[in-house]
């Protein structure tokens, strides 16, 4: 089952502000990726899948609304 990236943080317990600066990146940078406004690339995606636990195909990185069926 896939969950947004926000979900996924938000099961980790973690703030934006937490997550971020574990990934070296802002929390405005990250509060996009989570909006679907900007894509993060490849080495932050693997920095965000290895912070979370989980798997890149178990986390969708656009909101649900963005997501076509």
């Amino acid at each position: 089952m896939s969950i947004t990236l926000k979900a996924a943080r938000s099961n980790k317990n973690m703030t934006q502000k937490e997550l971020s600066e574990r990934l070296g990146i802002s929390e405005g940078t990250l509060r996009n990726y989570e909006k679907g406004i900007t894509f993060p690339n490849a080495e932050t995606i693997q920095k965000i899948v290895s912070e979370l636990g989980m798997q890149y195909d178990d986390i969708i990185f656009l909101p649900q609304t963005k997501v076509k069926p």
